[in-house]
C-alpha cells in the first residue's frame, strides 16, 4: 500500500496551493493540445506533399527535436530565475512557432513547416520544464507523483481536442482526392489544391496562438507562489555528474525515452494501421483515415479515464508497481495488434491507450525522488528523454514503407514489435523501482 495516501495533496506548510496548481495544470492542456493535433497529420503531410509515410513522420522528428534541444537550457534558464519566467517563455515560444505557420504556407514548401514545429516544441521543453518540477514542489514529496499524475490528467483533455480538431477541422476538409488520385495530378493542379490544403491545415495553429497570447498575459498579472523556486549556484556539470550516479533516476530517463517514443508510434501510426484494415474490408482511403482517426480519438478517451481511475489506484498502489502491471498489459495489447489483421488489431491499439495513460507522470516522479536540489536538472533530463519521439516513429515507418511481410502479416503489423519492446523495457523500470523501494535500495 502507498504511503502518500496520507500526505496532503495541494498544500505546503499549511498554504493552499489550489489555485497556482490549476493555472499550471492549464499548461498541461495546452501541450497535450500541440501533441495530438501533430501526429494526425502526419498522415496528411504525407498527402498534401506526395511524400512517403517515413518522410512525413519528419514531422515528429522536428516536433521531439524541439524538446531534446531546450531541455537543459529550459532548466538553466529556470535555475537562474524562476518557474513562472520559464513558463511565460514556453508561453511565447510556443505562439511564435505557432505564428510560423502562416509564412510556411504562403512558402508552400515542406520544410518551413518542420523549422515552425521545431521553435513550437522548443517553447513546449521549456512548459515542460518548468510546469512538471513546479507541480511536483506544490506539496510533501511523498503525494508528488500522485499531484503529478492529476496534473497530467488534463493533458489528454487538451489530447483530445487536438484530435477532435484535426479529425473535424483538418481531416474532414481537405481535398477529398486520395494518394493515387494526386498522383495524376498535372503540376498547376497539384499546387493549387496543395495550397488550399495548407489553408485548411494551418488554421487551428492561428487560432491556438492567439489563444496563447491570452494566457501569456494572464500568467504575467498574477502573482505565483515560490514552492520549491529557490535559486542555486550549483554549475550543470556538478548536477549532472550527481545524477548520473543515481541508477534510480538514470534508468528512469531510459524508460521516459522509450514510453514518449512508443506513446508517438501509437497514436501516429494507428491511422496508417486503420486505413490499412479498413481499406482491406472496402472502404475508400479517405473515409478510412476518418474512421481510423475516430478510433484514434477513442483511444485518447480510454487514455483520459484511465488517467483518473489510475490515479485513485496510487493512493493503494505503489507507483513501480502499478507501472509494472501497466506495462505487461501493453505488451500484451501490442502482440495482439501485431497478429490480428482485422479490426481487432486497432481494438488493441485503443487498448494500448488505456494502459499508457499513468506511465509517463509515473516514471517522472518515480526518478525525481530523492534528488533534493537537483530536481530542475533532473527534470530538464527526463524532458530530454522526449527525443524518443523523434527517434522511433521513423524506424517504424521505414518498417511500414518497406512492405516486407512475415507469417502473412503485412508490414503495417509488423512495425508494432518496436513499441513493443518499448513497454518491455518500461515494465522492467517499474519491478526495479519498485525492488528498490521495498528494499529501501536509493542508487
Amino acid at each position: 500500500m502507498s504511503s502518500s495516501k496520507q500526505a496532503p495533496l495541494l498544500s505546503r506548510d499549511g498554504v493552499s496551493l489550489l489555485l497556482p496548481f490549476i493555472i499550471i495544470t492549464s499548461c498541461f492542456a495546452l501541450w497535450g493540445f500541440a501533441n495530438d493535433i501533430t501526429g494526425p497529420l502526419v498522415k496528411a503531410f504525407s498527402k498534401i506533399f506526395r511524400m512517403s509515410v517515413t518522410e512525413g513522420a519528419l514531422v515528429q522528428v522536428a516536433f521531439y527535436l524541439g524538446y531534446f534541444c531546450m531541455a537543459f537550457p529550459a532548466a538553466l534558464f529556470i535555475q537562474r530565475y524562476s518557474y513562472k519566467a520559464g513558463v511565460l517563455l514556453g508561453l511565447s515560444l510556443y505562439a511564435v512557432g505557432a505564428a510560423m505557420f502562416i509564412p510556411a504556407q504562403m512558402a508552400g514548401f515542406y520544410y518551413p513547416f518542420l523549422a515552425a514545429y521545431f521553435i513550437m516544441t522548443c517553447g513546449l521543453s521549456f512548459l515542460e520544464t518548468s510546469c512538471n518540477p513546479y507541480i511536483y514542489c506544490m506539496g510533501p514529496e511523498e503525494s508528488a507523483t500522485r499531484r503529478l499524475n492529476l496534473a497530467q490528467a488534463f493533458n489528454p483533455i487538451g489530447a483530445l481536442a487536438g484530435m477532435y480538431v484535426a479529425m473535424h477541422f483538418v481531416q474532414e476538409r481537405l481535398h477529398p482526392l486520395d494518394t493515387a488520385e494526386r498522383a495524376l495530378l498535372s503540376p498547376e493542379e497539384f499546387e493549387q489544391i496543395k495550397s488550399d490544403d495548407l489553408w485548411v491545415l494551418i488554421q487551428p495553429y492561428i487560432y491556438i496562438a492567439a489563444v496563447l497570447v491570452a494566457i501569456i498575459i494572464l500568467v504575467r498579472l498574477l502573482k505565483m507562489p515560490k514552492a520549491g523556486d529557490t535559486r542555486s549556484s550549483k554549475k550543470l556539470s556538478t548536477a549532472l555528474g550527481e545524477l548520473v550516479r543515481i541508477k534510480n533516476y538514470r534508468e528512469g530517463v531510459i524508460a521516459q525515452f522509450f514510453y514518449v517514443g512508443a506513446q508517438v508510434m501509437c497514436w501516429t501510426f494507428i491511422i496508417q494501421y486503420g486505413t490499412h484494415v479498413f481499406m482491406s474490408e472496402g472502404m475508400d482511403e479517405r473515409s478510412a483515415e476518418i474512421l481510423s482517426q475516430k478510433f484514434n480519438i477513442a483511444a485518447l478517451i480510454c487514455f483520459t479515464c484511465s488517467r483518473f481511475v489510475c490515479t485513485w489506484f496510487l493512493k493503494y498502489i505503489a507507483p513501480g508497481r502499478l507501472l509494472s502491471i501497466l506495462g505487461i498489459l501493453a505488451a500484451i495489447f501490442s502482440v495482439g495488434a501485431i497478429v490480428m489483421t482485422d479490426r481487432s488489431g486497432v481494438y488493441c491499439l485503443v487498448g494500448i491507450s488505456a494502459c499508457m495513460s499513468l506511465m509517463f507522470p509515473t516514471i517522472y516522479g518515480i526518478a525525481l525522488r530523492g534528488l533534493g536540489d537537483n530536481v530542475k536538472f533532473g527534470s530538464a533530463g527526463l524532458i530530454m528523454s522526449i527525443l524518443g519521439g523523434s527517434v522511433f516513429p521513423p524506424l517504424q515507418a521505414l518498417v511500414i514503407d518497406s512492405g516486407v511481410t512475415a507469417g502473412g502479416l503485412p508490414s503495417t503489423n509488423l512495425s508494432f514489435a518496436i513499441p513493443l519492446i518499448c513497454f518491455i523495457v518500461i515494465t522492467a523500470y517499474g519491478t526495479r523501482a519498485y525492488r528498490r523501494t521495498h528494499s529501501g535500495e536509493t542508487e
